[in-house]
């Protein structure tokens, strides 16, 4: 029998800067809102239903909180191991200003990064770019998948809402044109991907937050 590695990709908690309508990205960073910590404490009741190797987290501080959270929260033996090629997209020039703005003075950009991928050229804004994106986070998701797999093992990755979003289409081998197909990632949300080898990925739930005691609204989707 194959032994797998279950991967479940954790969207931060909810921020100030999430709220406002700001793109935070790679370098901006914002506090979560004092309600996002029972919203972790709801994540983690589901959470609790399995067992854990270790939790692995982009550095930037919305992130690490939410990780070290959930490893306070879940009492399980975990380790958080914070690592840089997990943190958010660099989006340049487009970060700290809200989203009515970054509209007004990057039309063709945003339109680009929000829906239409293979267009994306961040150039203006000193951005990053997909590819640039999966050149950094592959490598490492597919280095984690292979060490956890031996033991039939569960790992949790806790990212941002952009890159996860790309990055897990991608390892699921969807096009460009293709990673907004299903819309984006809620703020505490849950993805759940499947593997054997570290190179085929199976998806078993996209964007879960029925766990969530709340109506969801436009400012938890990125």
């Amino acid at each position: 029998m194959s032994q797998v590695t279950k991967i479940f990709f954790i969207r931060h908690g909810k921020t100030e800067w999430n709220l406002e309508g700001r793109y935070q990205g790679a370098k901006g960073d914002s506090p979560l809102l004092s309600e996002s910590y029972k919203e972790i404490h709801q994540l983690c009741l589901f959470l609790q239903e399995y067992r854990f190797s270790r939790i692995y987290c982009s550095p930037i501080l919305r992130a690490k909180t939410t990780a070290e959270t959930i490893a306070a929260d879940l009492h399980q033996p975990l380790e958080v191991e914070s690592v840089a090629s997990l943190r958010e997209f660099n989006l340049g020039k487009m970060e700290g200003m809200k989203f009515s703005e970054v509209a007004k003075r990057y039309p063709r950009e945003l339109d680009a990064f929000r829906h239409h991928a293979e267009k994306y050229d961040p150039s203006k804004i000193n951005g990053e770019t997909f590819n640039e994106l999966f050149a950094r986070m592959t490598p490492t998701i597919e280095k984690i998948a292979k060490l956890h797999a031996t033991k039939n093992e569960n790992v949790l990755i806790v990212s941002h809402g952009a890159a996860l979003c790309a990055e897990i289409r991608h390892l699921l081998g969807y096009p460009l044109k293709e990673l907004r197909a299903n819309g984006g990632l809620a703020n505490t949300s849950t993805t759940i991907l499947e593997t054997s080898n570290g190179e085929e990925y199976k998806c078993l739930a996209w964007n879960k937050t029925d766990y969530l005691k709340r109506q969801l609204d436009a400012s938890d989707i990125v």
